[in-house]
């Protein structure tokens, strides 16, 4: 009994399996590995939450959001409303064009200006909010990865490059 005991205590010591160690070296542990692929999952599913998040908004802002979304299509609908018009009556329409001609080429330039500078203030708003989105969404998922053993910047930082504001940005950030 006590050859077998001394036998047992070499091979698996005081609480240790020398042979389950020595196989965790070729094959990883299948419970250890669930418990990796559980916590891979609930971070994936959690940045998946946090990217499709839409915070609640009040009646004002979402009406004013409706809002801002008619004059790209009035315009196109107009534009082939004016070709179905021409179609139809064409003297009517023509009574139509005549007047559009006598307007003054000033008022012209105005409403080209209004026109560009709604569309144009527009699209830089977007590719902001887009932008500051986007640098969000990346904080958010650096935050779930663990972090690696090097000192090397990650792929998804953003280089300052000398820009003032990026580097302002990032001083208020930390």
């Amino acid at each position: 009994m006590g050859l077998i005991e001394q036998v047992f205590s070499l091979v698996f010591g005081s609480g240790r399996n020398v042979i389950r160690e020595t196989a965790e070296v070729f094959r990883p542990n299948a419970e250890a590995q669930a418990g990796r692929d559980q916590e891979l999952h609930g971070a994936s599913l959690r940045q998946f939450a946090e990217e499709f998040y839409a915070p609640q908004r009040g009646w004002f802002d979402r009406f004013m959001d409706a809002l801002n979304r008619v004059p790209r299509p009035a315009l196109a609908l107009g534009t082939l409303g004016l070709f179905i018009a021409a179609m139809v009556d064409p003297v009517w329409f023509a009574a139509r064009m005549a007047g559009i001609a006598l307007v003054p080429e000033p008022l012209w330039w105005l409403l080209g200006a209004i026109v560009s500078f709604y569309f144009g203030a527009r699209h830089q708003a977007k590719g902001q909010d887009f932008q500051r989105d986007l640098v969000e969404r990346l904080s958010k998922v650096q935050s779930v990865l663990p972090e690696r053993d090097t000192d090397e910047p990650r792929e998804t930082e953003v280089e300052a490059d000398g820009n003032a504001a990026l580097e302002d940005w990032r001083r208020h950030r930390r």
